[in-house]
């Protein structure tokens, strides 16, 4: 499980399993409490998009008699509106993300990012409801897709797990990887990927403070020329600062450590549906630095768990020179930054809990019409 969509279905499903007899299909080999459904034989070597599709199909294959079936990205989409048409029970599809919003995914899927598109859009157009992780989700959705019925589109926020994300005292995972906690540091942890505004944050990291350490755990490039354009920017960024560059899909305890006794966490987003990464950093006592993109202000609140600063694609050198004052801001105040760390853990704690999220996706299974215990004809 990684990224934002995986973390959900991790969660949720944990949540859901007290109110509902749950069945997890997914990617890959089957594994503790989910059927696995790898890429079938023949398909290794053909683009993603057909991948994604043969395995769609295997998980209809695989499937039996259930009341709703409930998908995630496009990447399952498919799976989840032919199962449903197989066995007359409501689709509900979670939208995380928009594959209109990603123009960048046609670098690493060429003709196959028109086909995930098409696919996608198929799916919401049928979908019986559609759960929306952010009131900015909600109207990215009716803005991409007009052709949906607004009532039919439903906000569930994310959710994060407050007793297993909490502030670390120790630190000796972080010796381990080069980090040295008694210097002030910011963190970015996150996939390289456009959407994540990595290159935002590299241009910008020049302006910070100089005392001010960068942690940089950052891994899975969607493309070799993302890869080799981050790798570029990192050893220019190491000529003026230091830089610890985690080049790994880092365990939970590391991020967790790296969380707790950062300065700030950075999310300079082009595109966030919500972004569950914030969530986890203010469950673990630390001020956020964020753009203002999608959900994202429905989580930070700024001025008090962080600062959330505008961003434009019209103007990026002035976002990259707004936010690093943002983050010198902190530096040169960690009490306000401590402070902001307090409120985040309060916030993280009342307002987004897992349960909460579990019990309003039942309600949406049983508004899209799924009729618990029914026999499909």
């Amino acid at each position: 499980m990684y990224g934002g969509a995986g973390v959900h279905v991790e969660e949720l499903v944990r949540e859901l399993r007290p109110l509902a007899d749950v069945r997890v299909h997914c990617f890959g080999p089957t594994r503790d409490g989910a059927h696995g459904h790898p890429v079938p034989a023949g398909y290794e070597h053909v683009n993603a998009v057909l991948q994604t599709i043969a395995v769609d199909l295997d998980m209809v294959r695989a499937l039996d008699h259930v009341d709703v079936v409930h998908s995630h990205t496009w990447y399952t989409n498919l799976s989840g509106h032919l199962s449903a048409e197989f066995l007359g029970v409501p689709h509900v599809l979670t939208a995380h993300s928009l594959e209109p919003r990603r123009p960048w995914k046609a670098e690493q899927l060429g003709g196959g990012y028109r086909i995930s598109s098409w696919l996608e859009s198929s799916a919401y157009r049928e979908a019986a409801a559609i759960i929306a992780v952010s009131d900015g989700m909600k109207a990215d959705v009716l803005d991409a897709y007009p052709f949906i019925d607004p009532d039919k589109v439903h906000v569930v926020r994310n959710g994060i797990d407050t007793v297993k994300w909490q502030p670390q005292e120790s630190t000796d995972l972080l010796e381990k990887y080069g980090v040295d906690p008694t210097r002030p540091y910011v963190a970015f942890v996150g996939r390289i990927t456009r959407q994540k505004g990595i290159a935002h944050l590299l241009r910008s990291a020049r302006l910070f403070d100089p005392d001010l350490q960068l942690v940089f755990c950052a891994s899975a490039p969607d493309t070799p020329e993302i890869a080799a354009e981050t790798r570029v920017q990192i050893a220019a960024l190491r000529e003026h600062r230091s830089v610890v560059w985690i080049e790994e899909h880092a365990p939970r305890t590391v991020v967790q450590q790296l969380l707790s006794h950062a300065l700030a966490f950075l999310c300079p987003s082009v595109y966030e549906p919500l972004g569950i990464v914030n969530l986890e950093a203010m469950a673990c006592h630390t001020a956020v630095v964020s753009s203002d993109v999608g959900g994202i202000p429905e989580v930070v609140a700024d001025g008090e768990t962080g600062i959330v600063v505008h961003y434009t694609p019209d103007d990026t050198e002035d976002f990259e020179r707004r936010f690093a004052a943002a983050v010198n801001s902190l530096a040169t105040d960690p009490a306000r930054a401590r402070a902001m760390g307090d409120a985040g853990r309060a916030r993280a704690v009342d307002h987004f809990g897992w349960q909460v999220v579990a019990a309003r996706t039942v309600d949406v299974y049983l508004a899209a019409g799924a009729v618990p215990g029914a026999v499909a004809p």
